[in-house]
């Protein structure tokens, strides 16, 4: 356990959740407190989110911590954590906000303690600002796993934006000592396939979506699939593009804002898959940043990535206040970033 309380600034960096996420893991992890003001500035609608609220208390609930601030619209928070309690815990949003950004902010936390957990959360499953359930099982936790995490997610029901009401359980056995995470390379491409979800749309929607992505992608049309979402309680009409490689898999996911064409979907989605396979980069600039805290809170480890984003930036810069060490961000050859994370 360390000492000293830590003061942030919530407007740094993405100006978002993030550092509010990280600051709540780190403060678990560490026992060190922490206050944050300007929450979310950043954001349309500053302060606490239902969503956020949700990780707030649910990060308190694990740690029994002392809290100020946890209210809805709240600009600032002081947060005091105690020791940290694994055990089974079930987590309500208690709206369409992302049940997943709740689960990946107790996650690196509870993973320390080496002791088995189990989370049951409901809320938001497929979101547009958070990683999907699909990306958890796929590409987060089969990363972590390399690091010696194993961990089981069954599904009850999906919740697709804005209606969410989804319903999920992630069970995490007993760790012995993590083992560092090196992807310097993806290695030889094993398959690539897609998947459109969609419910209480027009079935021929996510047929030319399917057809519109074969076509442009030169994919066999056998590995892209389409399935009616039907145990979620609401409209999905999300697509799911995996990229699995020997060391690495990686998932771009697109999301419809109701009333644009399939094809305008599966444009964007397109220009994803390219940006990433032209990269030549194992880690995605989305996994980039939620990598970093169960590598710097475990056995550290090193990734070649795409270019930076504000989050991974931000990730950097709250894991070094926490844990006083230093992310190494250096770039490499075609605009790739080679990040190295000290052990902890």
């Amino acid at each position: 356990m360390m000492s000293g309380e830590i003061i942030l600034d919530g407007s740094r960096g993405e100006g978002g959740g993030q550092i509010l996420r990280s600051s709540l893991a780190l403060s678990m992890a560490t026992g060190r407190p922490f206050r944050i003001h300007r929450i979310r500035a950043g954001r349309k609608k500053p302060g606490l989110m239902r969503q956020h609220l949700t990780c707030v208390k649910a990060a308190a609930r694990v740690c029994s911590a002392r809290v100020e601030g946890d209210e809805l619209g709240s600009l600032a928070l002081t947060f005091r954590p105690g020791p940290m309690i694994p055990g089974r815990y079930s987590f309500s949003v208690g709206s369409a906000g992302s049940s997943t950004l709740v689960f990946q902010t107790l996650m690196p936390a509870l993973l320390t303690t080496g002791s088995a957990f189990e989370m049951t959360l409901e809320g938001g499953t497929h979101n547009p600002a958070a990683p999907p359930l699909d990306f958890l099982d796929r590409v987060y936790l089969a990363a972590l796993r390399r690091m010696g995490v194993s961990a089981a997610i069954s599904v009850e029901r999906r919740g697709f934006f804005p209606n969410g009401g989804g319903k999920w359980t992630v069970a995490v056995s007993p760790s012995n000592a993590l083992v560092p995470l090196h992807l310097p390379e993806r290695g030889r491409m094993l398959s690539q396939k897609a998947k459109v979800l969609w419910n209480r749309i027009p079935p021929q929607e996510p047929e030319r979506a399917r057809a519109h992505l074969s076509g442009s992608l030169g994919w066999d049309p056998a590995d892209i699939e389409t399935e009616e979402a039907v145990d979620s309680p609401g409209p999905a009409n999300v697509i799911l593009a995996e990229l699995r490689y020997e060391h690495i898999t990686e998932m771009v996911t697109a999301f419809n804002p109701f009333g644009a064409t399939p094809e305008a979907l599966c444009e964007g989605l397109m220009a994803d898959v390219r940006r990433y396979r032209e990269s030549g980069a194992p880690v995605g600039w989305r996994l980039a940043d939620q990598l970093l805290l169960p590598m710097a809170l475990g056995a550290g480890g090193s990734f070649r990535t795409m270019p930076l984003s504000n989050h991974t930036r931000t990730n950097i810069e709250t894991i070094g206040l926490f844990l006083e060490r230093r992310i190494e961000a250096r770039e490499a050859d075609g605009g790739s970033v080679d990040i190295t994370v000290p052990a902890g």
